[in-house]
């Protein structure tokens, strides 16, 4: 990518330290079959969580599994902290962040207590979401490997 270039990209990160992989083999078939968006999700080894993207926080959810981030080019990204953890009703996380506040790609935004999740029977994968998918103009690739939180894990340009 030259100096001038004019292609705009999203660079994402691991929102937490363990296995990067891809969406379809998550155990959800909302997020599997990529249904809310396309993106790429992580096994947690670790209870920190990190912003992928920097950008302006929207909702948080008030069970605190879920929240909503949008990056300085537009893209909406949904970070959803397991899966089935609504029912959980909060318990397993605390959020460092609120509603209207701008993070940066790599900040310690939360917490998700692994064992709470797992002693519930719940699956505690991490997925990033682009909820507008029509803003991708390419998804980028990327290989499934061990990664810390913060590490560089898929470039998306963006329309």
């Amino acid at each position: 990518m030259g100096l001038f270039s004019r292609k705009k990209l999203d660079e994402f990160v691991a929102p937490a330290t363990g296995k990067l992989i891809h969406l379809d083999k998550v155990s959800d078939p909302v997020f599997s079959q990529k249904l809310m968006g396309d993106g790429y999700a992580l096994a947690p080894t670790d209870n920190t969580i990190v912003a992928p993207i920097g950008g302006i926080v929207g909702t948080v959810f008030p069970t605190k599994h879920a929240l909503m981030i949008t990056s300085k080019h537009g893209l909406e990204i949904m970070l959803h902290l397991g899966i089935d953890t609504v029912e959980l009703k909060g318990k397993p996380f605390e959020m460092f962040i609120k509603e209207g506040q701008t993070v940066k790609t790599g900040q310690k935004i939360a917490t998700m207590n692994l064992k709470q999740v797992k002693d519930s029977g719940k699956d505690p994968a991490i997925m990033t979401i682009i909820t507008n998918s029509d803003a991708v103009k390419d998804m980028g690739e990327f290989s499934e490997h061990d990664v810390k939180a913060g590490d560089q894990a898929l470039d998306i340009a963006v329309n």
